[in-house]
């Protein structure tokens, strides 16, 4: 790799691939290029599996790479320029759009909007997109996916002909199939462009007609778009651009053989995007099969959870937890309550309405037009709380969500964090309550463990005078679960 990226706090690193182990060293340049490069960013400079990579230790300090050692003396195009780095975030001077190579009018209007300074991840990765390249992008949630892979798309489609769309984005679920059409459609409204959105429990004929009439990008879950290649109402021979969104959550719900069998079926000469909260070794197969010479952007946060986040854990009696939940509510504007099943979102919805309190279920067992209903009735604020399977801990954009509750705790960290992730968006502050009860204790402290949280779980009725105000009242430090002593030799022990 030519260059090293620049991240939000100014240190960067480059992982070589398995097939080669190039590196970075201050005063030189970069080793044999790799299949597969990596651009990380973290606070305080990183470790990579071969051991220290880069440590910047001064200010607005550069690292430059002899013109030899470059990439394009063997052979290969070079990467685009790298902007100066710098360890003090707030010295860098403010990237536009127009400067990653945006379009001036999709620039002009994302300005009219408000738009003016890309989120890290934009940054990162828009001038590599634009470029033509294959791209795998991690950021936290509410840090702007949407944008980063839909500016370069609809820079690259045209006016389609009938049934065969230039673009395509799969995504897990229904309602972020409409939220991105939704992000997408302005913008192509501008090229005289239209988007669909393709899913099912929907009526199949407006999504036919749309794509007849010349969309340009398909939007679509898996299983509908399968029937429609099947049917032969989508031809996929001109798709040239590819997002796979939340590509985590495909293989976690089971999607990878459908994934699959819509990959083999796309052009091979094309550009392929993978966008998601968390890129695993879940992913890995997507990437070694589907993707030519990926660039891998990361933005670490430097933990799991979002430092404007709080988390409070509460020790509850089961007969008193939707009592509590409707307390929160009344000192909360905007609550996003997750149930494990979707009968219990029914019968917590159901308890909350006869507790005087506005509230609405979303689950995978309601119409879609419900759902829709539900959501949009939430963020209009009509509904103070949406009771929630995990069908919405993903992907989905909900502006203002103050309060996130588990009224059932989740299964694992992982599912803790895409949940907790609702609230606390782009820098906005948010809370966490986690409702335990007795019986759950040792299972809410495993997920702590796993989490790297040490936060005491203290008793509360739904009577507290303590729930009034919960985001600014602290549990006593002394009742951490966990002790030093303890946290230190679990990392050492690498658990």
């Amino acid at each position: 790799m030519a260059w090293v990226g620049r991240g939000v706090y100014g240190s960067a690193f480059r992982r070589s691939s398995r097939k080669g182990r190039g590196s970075i060293t201050p005063g030189g340049g970069v080793a044999e290029p790799s299949p597969q490069r990596v651009v990380m960013h973290d606070r305080q400079g990183v470790r990579s599996r071969y051991g220290p990579v880069l440590l910047i230790t001064a200010p607005r300090e550069r690292w430059t790479i002899p013109e030899a050692r470059l990439p394009s003396a063997r052979g290969i195009p070079p990467l685009p320029r790298p902007r100066s780095m710098t360890t003090d975030q707030t010295t860098e001077t403010a990237t536009s759009f127009a400067s990653l190579g945006v379009a001036p009018d999709l620039v002009a209007e994302l300005a009219a909007n408000g738009i003016t300074t890309p989120f890290p991840i934009q940054e990162m990765t828009m001038a590599d997109a634009i470029a033509g390249r294959d791209i795998t992008g991690k950021a936290e949630t509410g840090s702007g996916k949407t944008l980063a892979f839909g500016l370069p798309m609809i820079m690259r489609v045209e006016k389609a002909k009938p049934k065969r769309p230039q673009g395509l984005v799969l995504v897990p679920t229904r309602e972020l199939a409409v939220q991105v059409t939704r992000a997408l459609a302005p913008l192509l409204a501008l090229r005289g462009l239209t988007a669909v959105s393709v899913y099912g429990g929907a009526p199949m004929e407006s999504q036919t007609s749309a794509l007849v009439a010349g969309a340009s990008i398909a939007i679509a879950t898996p299983g509908r778009l399968i029937d429609l290649l099947e049917r032969r109402a989508l031809d996929p021979r001109d798709i040239r651009i590819v997002t796979i969104d939340e590509a985590d959550q495909m293989a976690d719900m089971g999607f990878m053989p459908q994934v699959r069998a819509i990959m083999s079926q796309l052009p091979e000469k094309r550009q392929t995007f993978l966008f998601s909260a968390t890129l695993d070794h879940q992913v890995q197969e997507l990437i070694d099969r589907y993707m030519t010479d990926p660039i891998d952007h990361r933005v670490d946060s430097g933990s799991e959870t979002v430092e404007t986040m709080e988390h409070r854990f509460l020790k509850v009696h089961y007969m008193d937890k939707a009592k509590v939940v409707a307390e929160l509510s009344r000192h909360n504007h905007r609550i996003l309550a997750f149930t494990r099943t979707k009968a219990g979102a029914d019968r917590l919805s159901k308890e909350l309405k006869e507790l005087g309190v506005a509230s609405a279920p979303i689950h995978g067992d309601l119409p879609q037009r419900t759902r829709e209903k539900s959501l949009s009735r939430f963020s209009d604020g009509d509904v103070n709380v949406l009771v929630a399977t995990n069908v919405a801990a993903r992907g989905l954009h909900i502006d203002g969500v103050d309060v996130v509750i588990h009224f059932d705790p989740p299964d694992d960290p992982k599912t803790y964090l895409h949940r907790s992730g609702r609230t606390a968006r782009a820098g906005e502050q948010g809370l966490v309550v986690t409702l335990v009860e007795w019986d759950q204790v040792n299972e809410v402290l495993g997920i702590q463990r796993r989490a790297d949280l040490n936060i005491p779980i203290v008793k509360m009725f739904s009577n507290d005078p303590r729930l009034a105000e919960l985001a600014t009242w602290q549990p006593p430090p002394e009742e951490a679960p966990f002790t030093a002593k303890s946290i230190k030799k679990r990392k050492r022990r690498g658990f």
